[in-house]
C-alpha cells in the first residue's frame, strides 16, 4: 500500500542530504537561542536565527516538547561525535579532555528548563537521561583513557564521576548571575591533573 508521496505505507523515506542539513542548522539555531533566552523562547526568534519561516520549524517540530527533545538529541550527538575528532587534533589528551568538558558545559545550559518544559511528556524526558549517559559515558570515558595513558592526569577519575561533578557545577549559574560555571568546572579539570614529570 502507498501513501501520498508514493512510497510504500509504514516505510521511512531516508531524509535528502539538504534535508538533514536544513535540520541541523534549524536545530543549531534552536540550541543557540535556548542558551541565551530558555527553551520558552519565542519560536519567532528561533525562525529569524535560522532564517526561516515559522511554518517551516512548526512543518518539522509541531509542539515545542517536540522541539526541545530534538535539539537535545542533537546536542548529545554533536557533543559525543566531537571527542574523538577533538583528541585527534589537539596537541594533546588533556587539551582534547578541556576542549570536550568545555562543550559539554555548553549542552547543559541548552538542556536548563528541559524538565519543567517536558513536565508533560515524562515517557519521553525518561529515555532522555538513558541515552545521555550510554552515548556521552564511552566518549568521556576514552579522553580520560588517553589523559591518563599520557601521564597527565590522575587515573582514578571515571567519567561518570566527572560528568556528575560538572553538572553538578554549572547547577550554580541558574541562579546566581555572579557565578562563573566555567571557572569552576575549569578549575576542577586543572585540578585533575598531575605534575609535570621534570
Amino acid at each position: 500500500m502507498k501513501d501520498g508521496t508514493g512510497n510504500a505505507k509504514g516505510v521511512a523515506r531516508p531524509k535528502r542530504a539538504d534535508a538533514r542539513r536544513n535540520e541541523k542548522s534549524l536545530l543549531d539555531a534552536a540550541a543557540a537561542v535556548f542558551v541565551t533566552s530558555g527553551v520558552e523562547a519565542p519560536v519567532r526568534d528561533i525562525a529569524a536565527r535560522a532564517g526561516v519561516g515559522t511554518g517551516t520549524i512548526y512543518r518539522h517540530f509541531p509542539k515545542r516538547a517536540d522541539l526541545i527533545l530534538a535539539v537535545y538529541r542533537h546536542q548529545v550527538e554533536a557533543c559525543a561525535e566531537a571527542g574523538p575528532e577533538l583528541l585527534a587534533s589537539s596537541p594533546s589528551p588533556h587539551a582534547a579532555l578541556r576542549q570536550w568538558i568545555g562543550l559539554f558545559v555548553d549542552f547543559l545550559v541548552t538542556k536548563h528548563g528541559l524538565a519543567a518544559a517536558l513536565q508533560s511528556d515524562s515517557a519521553d524526558f525518561e529515555t532522555l537521561h538513558a541515552s545521555f549517559l550510554d552515548r556521552l559515558l564511552p566518549v568521556c570515558t576514552r579522553l580520560l583513557d588517553a589523559a591518563a595513558r599520557a601521564g597527565e592526569i590522575r587515573s582514578d577519575v571515571t567519567a561518570y564521576e566527572l560528568l556528575l561533578a560538572v553538572g553538578n557545577l554549572c547547577i550554580g549559574a541558574e541562579h546566581n548571575p555572579r557565578y562563573e560555571a566555567r571557572r569552576m568546572v575549569a578549575l576542577l579539570i586543572e585540578g585533575m591533573r598531575l605534575p609535570a614529570q621534570g
